[in-house]
């Protein structure tokens, strides 16, 4: 009788998985499948026991936090501190140095703009993210919040013309400012323009205008649009007078946008089963071989879409110029944590999935280091999440060495971006990056993690603030201004990224247009955004404001955040007052915000959902959201600032408000009809079980309900 699985050295390997491998990802490159997993066994044999030693390092250390903390109910942060230092969990400073990192694409190194993340498992989404590298001005802003009273499909053409009108000006107004013309505006121009030694637009009052900074002139398209560059951002202007209803003849500016994504195998995906981990993998294959697509209805209409072309352009010296038409695309692996049973050991235990997820990603990356049309420079960029500390991050170098090995990868080719989100990370990045000095091209804050990661690390120390109000408290502000203070100081300027979180209100574009330049006069290279249409309405923030330059002011400044302030733990304190009113509001929004993602993610394995929060206003949210939800629930519970029974309750009657939210979707599964559904028990249980999870992930919980729901329904 047959198996499902072959015996290769020291691992057994799904057959529909070496089929995979075999017939797909090994068709065109010189390795075989048998060859590959061969390999794979080698590294996983030489690499698993570490792997776990340092995940039973992370609860070593957290027992012992734990442990503190009861000991020691009045809190010295420097005693605090000494302590952390005495148990190893913060490491000796590595002393001066700068990243020796090479071979980094522009689009990393010389460029800031927006970043986008997408779920690898939505191709149709991976698309939208990866061509999101140019994007409409006219369509973003007539499209969203930014002009208000959008209206309808009813709204009266007049209305409608006027909101265009609006939409014009708006983008007017931009490239006045960005890249102003002498002595008019761009609201002027009457017709297309030409280039004799110099960029001429013909004006409607007769005259004629030339760019202040003639060095913004890039080319001409075959159409004859106008390419402009500014802060190493392009932007192409479509003039068409006879299209245009504005007076004057611009048509659209489409704006480079999303320079980089990264494609996510981690928080925002779900891969419970074999089938979706390799359909995610095959997705991730399709954009390195250049051959995704996507079909879908819309409208009642059937739609393919595909990657865009590179975008063609005739410079000024009458020479060709080919311009990406596609974002570089990174790729987050998932954490240490995570274990998979598609490659198991022969006593048939499950392998950690990092490891698995680090050989796949690469080996199929083979195929873009042959073409060099994602990468120009013959790199792969892997974003690692969940690090804690420069011991997980040397794990991870090694890790890369032993697959650039097996792979026959030149050497320090898989380049690693560091997401400074767990506490022990942010209180040693200076270490981590000596440990990825010669790899890393990427480095962020993520406040949801974060702050999960220290409601869980100090959970025996005492209840926390409300979550709305925990930003306020000195320990955040200290974590973004380290951030890019210690990336700065070990070299990351012009060679690597410093980017900042996501906004999460993809509704909201008026909101984000006033409130996210912060993050570039911080001084971050690249930030997180929700949407497509996001990415370009954030590129205007990057056109405005020269982050590079701002990263040499803070350089020049030499300046540290007073980094005592990360060890002040945001504790409940007597001036907020809590009423009883205020916890039930508190634990309300809580559960409601853990039904409204948890309820897609058990049922329909969505791993990233716009979920509409307390008051319906519509959030993106991933297992980050969910993980300081759940926590801070927990916390409060654990430290009996609310009951059991208010628990209960509040997520019973928030099943209801989700359920009502959710009421226009096919597909949803009410979870308020007897509270027995998978979805309601796995929220319950993130919270009942929250102290117990190890750095308070909610993997462990998500999946094993999501695999019951599914036992249960096939």
């Amino acid at each position: 009788m047959g198996t499902d699985h072959q015996i290769i050295n020291e691992i057994k390997v799904d057959n529909v998985f070496f089929d995979f491998i075999d017939k797909e990802v090994c068709n065109g490159l010189d390795i075989s499948a048998k060859d590959f997993f061969q390999s794979l066994s080698t590294i996983v044999s030489k690499h698993q026991e570490k792997n776990k030693n340092l995940l039973d390092k992370r609860e070593e250390l957290q027992s012992k936090i734990d442990n503190w903390h009861l000991e020691n109910k009045r809190i010295d942060p420097k005693n605090y501190k000494k302590f952390l230092k005495d148990i190893g969990y913060i490491a000796p400073d590595p002393g001066e140095f700068s990243i020796g990192v090479e071979e980094v694409d522009d689009e990393i190194s010389q460029i800031a703009g927006p970043q986008l993340v997408v779920p690898i498992t939505n191709e149709r989404f991976v698309l939208n993210a990866v061509n999101a590298r140019w994007g409409s001005l006219f369509d973003s802003l007539y499209g969203t919040n930014v002009i208000p009273n959008k209206g309808s499909m009813r709204t009266s053409f007049a209305h409608n013309l006027q909101r265009v009108n609006r939409t014009a000006e708006l983008a007017c107004d931009f490239l006045d400012e960005v890249a102003p013309l002498k002595g008019a505006s761009y609201r002027q121009i009457a017709s297309k323009s030409r280039y004799k030694g110099a960029l001429i637009f013909n004006l409607n009052d007769g005259e004629v205008a030339t760019l202040v900074n003639p060095e913004q002139f890039i080319g001409l398209s075959d159409a004859g649009n106008v390419l402009l560059q500014n802060n190493n951002l392009h932007i192409e202007i479509v003039g068409d007078q006879e299209r245009s209803f504005h007076k004057s003849g611009i048509f659209d500016v489409i704006l480079e946008s999303a320079v980089t994504t990264i494609v996510d195998f981690e928080d925002s995906a779900s891969t419970v089963t074999d089938e979706e981990k390799i359909h995610a993998y095959r997705n991730y294959l399709g954009l390195m071989k250049r051959d995704l697509d996507a079909t879908f209805t819309k409208n009642g209409e059937t739609l393919t879409r595909s990657l865009n072309n590179d975008k063609e352009f005739t410079d000024t010296n009458g020479e060709k110029l080919i311009l990406p038409g596609t974002s570089l695309t990174l790729v987050r692996n998932v954490g240490i944590h995570m274990r998979t049973r598609m490659v198991r050991n022969l006593d048939d235990s499950s392998t950690p999935e990092g490891i698995l997820d680090a050989m796949v990603t690469s080996l199929i990356a083979l195929h873009d280091l042959k073409l060099k049309i994602n990468s120009k420079k013959g790199s792969v960029y892997i974003v690692k999440p969940k690090l804690h500390g420069p011991d997980e991050v040397r794990f991870t170098m090694d890790l890369f060495a032993a697959v650039e090995k097996a792979l026959s990868i030149r050497k320090n080719t898989l380049k690693i971006g560091v997401m400074d989100e767990e506490r022990r990370t942010t209180l040693n990045l200076k270490a981590c990056i000596y440990e990825a000095r010669n790899r890393i091209i990427f480095i962020n804050t993520g406040f949801l993690d974060r702050t999960g990661d220290e409601i869980h690390t100090s959970m025996m120390a005492g209840a926390m603030r409300c979550k709305n109000l925990i930003k306020e408290e000195a320990w955040f502000s200290a974590y973004e201004e380290s951030n890019v203070s210690v990336g700065l100081e070990c070299g990351l300027y012009k060679k690597a990224q410093i980017g900042k979180g996501m906004w999460a209100q993809p509704d909201q574009m008026r909101e984000m247009l006033d409130n996210k330049m912060v993050h570039l006069e911080a001084g971050a290279s690249c930030s997180w955004v929700p949407s497509p249409t996001a990415a370009t309405l954030h590129a205007t923030h990057y056109h405005r404001f020269n982050v590079l330059r701002q990263q040499q002011e803070i350089l020049s400044k030499h300046k540290k955040p007073n980094q005592d302030d990360l060890f002040v733990i945001p504790f409940l304190k007597l001036a907020d007052q809590l009423s009883e009113e205020k916890i039930i509001k508190e634990i309300n929004n809580n559960a409601q915000s853990i039904l409204g993602y948890v309820v897609k993610w058990i049922n329909q394995g969505i791993g990233c959902s716009k979920v509409q929060d307390i008051n319906h206003v519509g959030l993106m949210e991933d297992r980050a959201t969910l993980r300081i939800s759940s926590q801070h629930m927990a916390n409060w519970l654990h430290h009996k600032i609310c009951s059991k029974e208010q628990v209960n309750k509040a997520f019973e009657d928030m099943a209801l408000v989700v359920d009502e939210q959710n009421k226009h979707d096919p597909h949803y599964l009410p979870m308020a009809s007897n509270y027995h559904s998978f979805a309601f028990k796995a929220s319950l249980a993130l919270v009942l079980e929250g102290t117990e999870q190890a750095n308070g992930y909610t993997e462990d919980i998500l999946i094993k309900y999501r695999r019951k729901f599914l036992e249960a329904n096939t």
